[in-house]
């Protein structure tokens, strides 16, 4: 299979060919969860979408070191370095301490990644767990001149690094324009420039979150722990960083000033980001009431949802979307989903159920060289499976014979389906109670058989439609019928 990797590089808007630093050594950098609340949606669709980058990159042979972060500290409510740590507010709230807060929602964290069939990261380094790299690193910029100390907080010279660096290069806008629409300091904040921002906080005595620095006691700022923990795990400079697209603007941005001033380079080759979520068409957000937990999703438990839909199918339903595009949720295109979920596996069901002859018409090879070229494309996942469609059809064809395998073809297509299907893009089959109904489902279908071989068609017919109205489908064949849930 010959096509060759490219991935859209967010810092050159263009689509690069993926070429790793130490072949066959990869470096992956995901910002993780915030973990002060359930996960949410938006979270899940950027962990599933690297979770296939990994495994993809895993499937063409790279040992890939991915690390994604837990942020347990220093994640204020906005921005601009204002407001109270998000766990520690939580933990306030619920009087208790912040690291119960933390353990609370990591847990929970872990077990919806899990549910997902969301692989885990070579690395899960947290903030808390890094604190001396993190001093360490604000010393390094400090001593470049690009940082600077206001009673004992430490905040990064926008401007003055604009002088030799360009700041908005990830965002693609000009500082000129992002100064402008920043607020008027008005002499009120302590800050020499409106974007710069702290990579040391000093910490107020009621904070429940503080460490001893060379500043006095503080806590670091958000951008600083994942310069730090990617630094001590893939170097200074590795191949892949991502996360979703919010974050470029100003988090992976500061991350990039960080890592320059601190080691003069780059952090990463090539920036990876998700895009948005969004419901009937409108941004999934609490105010409007239209976002809704993966649970609720499960369970259907939402005034937005029917019912409820299983975690493969709407992992399956997430990858229908490329992971630069908008993924919208309705009902209607998560039942579309579940219909081809079920569909693909029911093909898979039958493979072991194929007759083999001597001459086949399938040609394994070229399915292979299309399913690699749909992923090699940006890891395209929806064009893949549409390329899975395409086998299932083959299958259903060689099922109802319509089609001839050889053993050898049919042994290789099984091989290559269970790896793209399975292997790439985590889809595992539902557990169902099938084999509760397996024994009922036969006999029912023995009594269809025998009311056809009667000509009692009537008889036929009402089995058929019956098993249809309330969720089974059935098909005939040369050697027989076979069933499938809807």
């Amino acid at each position: 299979m010959s096509s060759t990797l490219s991935i859209y590089n967010t810092l050159s808007r263009k689509k690069e060919e993926f070429k790793a630093m130490n072949t066959p050594f990869v470096g992956m950098y995901v910002c993780g969860p915030t973990v002060y609340s359930d996960v949410h949606l938006g979270n899940c669709r950027t962990f599933i979408s690297f979770d296939i980058i990994y495994r993809y990159l895993t499937f063409l042979g790279y040992k890939v070191r991915y690390v994604r972060n837990i942020t347990d500290a220093g994640h204020l409510e906005s921005d601009g370095d204002v407001g109270e740590d998000k766990i520690s507010k939580k933990a306030k709230l619920a009087q208790v301490e912040p690291m119960e807060i933390v353990q609370q929602y990591s847990v929970d964290f872990h077990k919806v990644m899990d549910i997902f069939n969301v692989l885990p990261p070579s690395i899960e380094p947290t903030a808390t767990g890094h604190i001396i790299e993190q001093i360490e690193l604000v010393k390094a910029i400090l001593a470049t001149g690009l940082a600077y100390e206001v009673n004992g907080t430490i905040y990064f010279d926008v401007e003055k690094y604009s002088k030799s660096e360009n700041y908005g290069a990830l965002s693609n806008r000009k500082l000129e324009d992002l100064l402008a629409n920043t607020r008027d300091l008005g002499g009120q904040d302590e800050k020499r420039g409106p974007l710069d921002f702290a990579l040391w906080i000093k910490a107020k005595p009621e904070h429940l979150m503080q460490w001893p620095s060379p500043w006095g006691n503080g806590f670091p700022g958000w951008h600083l722990e994942c310069s730090a923990m990617s630094n001590k795990y893939l170097g200074s400079q590795f191949d892949i960083h991502g996360g979703g697209m919010d974050l470029a603007p100003t988090h992976h941005t500061n991350e990039i000033a960080q890592n320059v001033a601190a080691c003069g380079c780059q952090p990463a080759n090539y920036w990876i980001h998700t895009n948005m979520l969004t419901v009937n068409g409108q941004k999934m957000s609490k105010s409007l009431g239209n976002s809704f937990l993966p649970r609720e999703l499960f369970t259907g438990d939402h005034p937005l949802l029917h019912k409820g839909y299983s975690p493969m199918v709407v992992r399956f339903f997430m990858l229908q979307a490329h992971y630069r595009s908008t993924l919208d949720f309705s009902n209607d295109a998560l039942d579309a989903s579940e219909k081809g979920y079920k569909r693909l596996m029911y093909a898979l069901s039958l493979l072991p159920k194929l007759k083999t002859v001597a001459t086949s018409d399938v040609d394994v090879e070229a399915m292979a060289q299309k399913f690699k070229a749909a992923m090699d494309d940006d890891f395209n996942s929806p064009i893949l499976i549409a390329e899975l469609f395409d086998a299932a059809r083959i299958i259903n064809s060689v099922h109802d014979g319509k089609m001839n395998i050889s053993e050898s073809d049919l042994e290789k297509m099984t091989a290559l389906l269970n790896t793209f299907v399975h292997d790439v893009l985590g889809l595992k089959a539902d557990v169902e109670s099938n084999n509760d109904l397996e024994p009922v489902m036969d006999f029912i279908l023995q009594l269809r058989t025998e009311a056809k071989a009667n000509k009692d068609y009537a008889t036929s017919d009402k089995i058929r439609i019956g098993l249809t109205q309330i969720g089974f489908e059935v098909k005939d064949g040369k050697d027989g019928s076979t069933w499938s849930k809807k």
